[in-house]
């Protein structure tokens, strides 16, 4: 715990030097990372969007708010937290279940992920709060699977870390984005849910209360044709249309 506050406080005292400070979704770093790089004086902080708002809420210094379920965003406006003139999507993606490297397609049924599964767990973002655990839990109940599998869950702090525990073989599946699937060669693609079996995957970008034009700027690029593109590389898909 004193380790993690101290790593907290060193963050927000090289945040307080930057012009511009990022808070994105974990799920973003590859095309984030990117884009950062053009802009010398940002420093972007990741993590699950539901530990980023309540950050923000409580005053730490980001400039820039970027997250993966528009619950948040919506937090974050309802508190005055962010400029609502500015917040707006900016891509989408799709939810998958994943293997370890080599591992085989699967139905998405009980016997078929039942099989699969054998006495391990399946890794996702906490089903209450990250992103990525509330689309897999609402994927689940559409699909009539989460009373078989509620128990069976590793729910933790952000997609990234559901990624690693199958990356690493300690969960032989595990709920995530599509994206995060491309990150590492260590995980397969075993099946894509619907689309209609959740609410649709918005990111969604924003300024928030205290940003300056510099952080404007870095806005305007990832919205524009070439944030755009660098997120198409990730594989991300466009905004929603609503």
């Amino acid at each position: 715990m004193i380790f993690r506050v101290l790593l907290t406080w060193v963050f927000f005292a090289t945040a307080a030097s930057a012009q511009v400070v990022v808070f994105a979704s974990a799920s973003l770093k590859e095309p984030v990372d990117r884009i950062a790089a053009q802009f010398p004086d940002v420093v972007v902080s990741y993590g699950a969007s539901s530990t980023l708002a309540r950050q923000i809420s409580q005053g730490a210094p980001a400039d820039i708010v970027l997250l993966a379920h528009v619950d948040w965003m919506d937090y974050l406006r309802s508190g005055g937290f962010v400029q609502p003139q500015t917040i707006a999507d900016f891509a989408s993606n799709q939810l998958v279940m994943i293997g370890g490297a080599g591992s085989d397609e699967i139905a998405l049924t009980q016997p078929a992920i039942t099989a699969a599964l054998g006495q391990g767990r399946i890794a996702t973002g906490i089903t209450a709060a990250v992103p990525a655990g509330i689309y897999a839990k609402e994927a689940l109940i559409h699909l009539g699977l989460w009373d078989h599998f509620v128990a069976d869950l590793a729910e933790v702090d952000n997609v990234r870390a559901a990624l690693v525990l199958v990356a690493r073989g300690q969960a032989p599946l595990g709920i995530v984005y599509a994206t995060d699937a491309q990150a590492t060669d260590a995980v397969q693609v075993v099946a894509v849910f619907p689309a209609d079996s959740h609410a649709p995957i918005r990111y969604t970008g924003a300024l928030t209360a205290h940003a300056d034009a510099g952080a404007a700027d870095f806005l305007t690029y990832l919205n524009g044709p070439q944030g755009r593109r660098i997120l198409q590389e990730a594989g991300f898909l466009p905004p929603v249309t609503r």
